[in-house]
Order: structure tokens, then C-alpha cells, then sequence
């Protein structure tokens, strides 16, 4: 596994290159990797400081799994880290011992990308030297200075930088106090392997957790609890060109009208002899104008009727995932039950027990479980589960929660709102943080356009304040040229 960059560095040591504009990413997951790989490579006016103080660079919680099993849900030709060369991420797994026999269709291991991304950072520190620096902590509060901002650490030190950039990612539920559940991203460790597991939501994260415990050699059975009973739909080999014009795609339009033409853009796919992914994957470049295009009230009855289905069709998972999970339901070890989870309750001799109402149903089922998983997805209330960092921005009045609970509001160019109304100069939030203005921002084709727009305005920003003022410099000028002869 690839070392992380030594670019480590207390939160007080020396100060950063005075003659550059300095950026401070908070949150060093793929969101803030990218940024930093981006704004370095961009500019070279700009240094980087990079604060993660739970996971290795450019890991997060999606790419620090170990399991060979948890795959990306996206084909290796497309994720690379820089829009402007599509196969670069191709090109460094070939050149790798994992990277024989993949195609440019292949699904690679999470924790190969996690590899792949902390190479990123590797090489900017190579290439950058004094420019990128990881500061190991955690921030828990940004205050305004004279001319930017300051990071105040957990453990007293505080960064002084010209710039703040929230890659925070999801907001992600406290651990149960009561410790009857278990979170989507904890380990399978310690479960009985004849124990029921119970699973509550049967999305991405219930795929990763079915794999794991049956890698584990976990013999018990594993039940799925969800609403809708809905699973996400598998990759199919090959891809076909599909292209939707802007001008056929109806921006603004009432959700009803956005579905129905989206359902019969499945069915001409179908007649033409493709398939519904073909047409999901072409809506894909349009959706963040989608989202943006669409009124209040039309985002809130997609988030109440449609979202589901959206993410179980356009967030796939691998053929060999869906192979795998296909054979566990196959051999009666796995169950979907399509219900809702009311609560979990302590049982007797130390298990656990799930209660839930089955779907039509009015009476409650308890079911005695070794373990219950909470894997209800990523859409967590951004203020009930909000870091000591985000809370405290909201605090501040630094920032505001969108009026549909999704996530902070950002203006277009990602630039913070706070209370008021008014975007900060000093204070940006990118991936998934800014969701409740772009939606579809939660993986890396979408995250890495975002940043490296981010990262040309910044770049701008700083070679701007670096170059001289002409008004300035001519008056240098007259004043050192020789003086002029009577």
C-alpha cells in the first residue's frame, strides 16, 4: 500500500511561503486531495495546506476500506483526477502490479484509488516542495482575520491562510450512544458468525457490508430492512453512445414532466437497441443543471418521490458485486424485506433487537439480531450531525443549512452563504458539503470538474494579487531610471 506524502507538519510550525496565496483544505478526503493536486498544479503562486486529522490523505471514509471486495461503482475510464486527460488514472494502474489484465472497463478496488490519490498528493509535494504541507488535526473553528482567515486546531494551534476551502464530505451520524447499532462504515469484526445481521436500508453501503461479512466466512443470515425494498441496479458490459442535447432537456420543468421525459428516453434507448443505462448515463451531464433549473418546491417532491429510484439506476454497483449478492439471496442467506425500521432494542443474552413494520402493515415484528447495521445512506440531517467545525460556522452565522436540509448553502462558484444571505470572499465549501446547490456531487467525475473550476478562479485570484500594479510599477521605473541631463 502507497505511504502517504511526507509532507506532515504540526499546525504551528513555520510559516507558509510569504509570497504565495495560501489555501487551508479543511477535510483531506478525495474532495480535498483533489483540490490540493489542482490548485498546485494550476498556479504556482498558491500553497497548499492540507488539515485531515482522522484518515491518510486522500483516503476519507469511502477509500480507507481494506477489503478487496468494496469496488468503485464507476468504470476505470472514468476516474481520472483531471478532466483535461481522461486516461490518466488508467495509465497509473497499468503501470502498477494490480493494473494487469484491466481494461479501461474494469472496476478497480476502492483502496487501489485510495492508492491512486495519495499518489496525487505525493507527487504536488514532489513537484511543489514547500508549497504543500498535511497538517495532522482537527480544525474546529475558522475566524476572520485582517486579510483572510484563521484555523483554530483542536489542539490549540491555529493556520493563518488568505483562503478557507470546507471538503468535509457527507455528514456522517454520531455513533448510537446505547451502542445497539453499528454504523455503515464500521468493520464486520467481532459479529457471531451463525448471529442474524440485520441491515437497515438496502443501498451502496448494504452491498459493501453483505461482502464483507460473507468474506469473513459469516454463515448466519442477513436480513435487509428498506421502505421500498429497492436494490441498486448492476453495470452491464459495454457502453453505448447516447447523446441528449441541452436543448431537448427540460430545465425548469414540474418533476412529473422531468420523469416522463426521462422514462421515454429509457425506452428510445431500448428501441435503438440499448439500454436504459445508456440513457440514465447521458441525463448524467445534465443533472446539476437539472437541479440547479428546478424551483424550490419541484427539488422537494423529487426528494419525496423520485430520489430513490434516481440512485438505485444511476448510482450502479459491479457486475461481480451484483454476482455475489444474486448468489446470497440465491442460497436464502440473504432476505430483503421491505418495511420500515422503527428502533432497536436491547434483546436478552446480549443480542440485539430490530423492530420494524412490515410494509401494508400495521402491527410491529421484532427481529433478535447479533447485530444491526444502520446503512440509511448519506442524506443526514446537516446540522444535527454537523462537526464541531460546521457547527460552529453555523454558530458563527457564517453559514446557513438550504431550506431542504440537503447540506450548507453555496452560491454557483461555491462560495459560502452565511445567515444572511451574503457569500463569503473568504470561505468556500466543494463536494459533497455543497450538495444542496449542485445535487449531483458526491463522486469523483462530478467532484473533479467542480475543483478544477474552483482551482482556476483561485489560480486567477492568486497570480492577480502576485503580478505588479502597472500604476505602481511605472512610477518604480521613472523613479530608478538615471536622471535626465540639463
Amino acid at each position: 500500500m502507497t505511504d502517504q506524502p511526507d509532507t506532515r507538519h504540526p499546525a504551528g510550525d513555520a510559516e507558509t511561503r510569504r509570497d504565495c496565496f495560501h489555501v487551508v483544505v479543511l477535510g483531506g478526503g478525495a474532495t480535498g486531495a483533489l483540490m490540493a493536486a489542482h490548485l498546485l498544479r494550476q498556479s504556482d503562486r498558491v500553497a497548499v495546506t492540507l488539515v485531515e486529522g482522522t484518515y491518510r490523505p486522500g483516503r476519507g471514509i469511502a477509500y480507507s476500506t481494506t477489503d478487496p471486495d468494496h469496488l468503485l461503482n464507476t468504470r476505470a475510464d472514468m476516474m481520472t483526477a483531471y478532466p483535461d486527460d481522461p486516461l490518466h488514472f488508467f495509465r497509473w494502474l497499468k503501470a502498477r502490479p494490480e493494473g494487469s489484465g484491466m481494461t479501461e472497463q474494469s472496476f478497480v478496488s476502492r483502496c487501489t484509488y485510495g492508492d491512486y490519490l495519495t499518489d496525487q498528493l505525493r507527487d504536488s509535494a514532489g513537484a511543489c516542495g514547500d508549497r504543500l504541507r498535511h497538517v495532522q488535526g482537527i480544525c474546529e473553528r475558522l475566524d476572520d482575520s485582517g486579510r483572510g482567515v484563521v484555523a483554530r486546531m483542536a489542539d490549540g494551534a491555529t493556520i493563518a491562510a488568505d483562503l478557507a476551502i470546507l471538503a468535509t464530505g457527507h455528514a456522517v451520524p454520531r455513533p448510537d450512544p446505547r451502542g445497539l447499532t453499528t454504523g455503515a462504515w464500521e468493520g464486520v469484526d467481532g459479529i457471531d458468525p451463525d448471529g442474524t445481521v440485520v441491515i437497515v436500508g438496502t443501498g451502496l453501503s448494504m452491498v459493501d457490508q453483505v461482502l464483507s461479512l460473507s468474506r469473513a466466512g459469516h454463515r448466519g443470515q442477513i436480513v435487509t430492512v428498506s421502505r421500498r425494498g429497492l436494490l441498486p441496479r448492476p453495470h452491464v458490459p459495454g457502453r453505448n453512445p447516447f447523446p441528449v442535447d441541452a436543448a431537448d432537456v427540460p430545465f425548469g420543468a414540474p418533476m412529473s414532466v422531468v420523469t416522463r421525459w426521462a422514462r421515454d428516453l429509457a425506452r428510445r434507448a431500448r428501441a435503438e437497441g440499448k439500454n436504459w443505462r445508456d440513457a440514465i448515463d447521458n441525463i448524467r451531464p445534465h443533472a446539476i443543471a437539472l437541479w440547479k433549473a428546478a424551483p424550490l418546491a419541484e427539488r422537494a417532491r423529487f426528494l419525496r418521490h423520485a430520489v430513490a429510484w434516481w440512485d438505485v439506476h444511476r448510482h450502479r454497483i459491479p457486475p461481480r458485486s451484483a454476482a455475489l449478492i444474486d448468489r446470497a439471496v440465491a442460497s436464502g442467506q440473504l432476505i430483503h424485506r421491505r418495511g420500515a425500521f422503527l428502533r432497536a432494542e436491547a434483546g436478552e443474552a446480549g443480542s440485539d433487537r430490530a423492530i420494524i413494520r412490515p410494509h401494508g402493515q400495521d402491527a410491529t415484528t421484532a427481529i433478535d439480531a447479533a447485530r444491526i447495521i444502520d446503512c440509511r445512506g448519506i442524506r443526514n440531517d446537516p446540522e444535527r450531525h454537523a462537526t464541531p467545525l460546521v457547527a460552529g460556522l453555523l454558530a458563527d452565522g457564517k453559514a446557513r443549512v438550504d431550506v431542504l436540509r440537503v447540506g450548507l448553502e453555496v452560491t454557483g462558484d461555491c462560495h459560502l452563504i452565511d445567515r444572511d444571505g451574503h457569500p463569503s470572499d473568504r470561505i468556500l465549501a466543494i463536494g459533497p458539503v455543497s450538495r444542496a446547490a449542485f445535487w449531483e456531487i458526491t463522486a469523483i467525475p462530478d467532484i473533479r470538474v467542480q475543483v478544477a473550476a474552483v482551482a482556476a478562479r483561485i489560480a486567477a485570484r492568486a497570480d492577480a494579487q502576485a503580478a505588479p500594479n502597472p500604476e505602481t510599477a511605472s512610477k518604480v521605473s521613472a523613479s530608478q531610471a538615471p536622471a535626465r541631463q540639463a
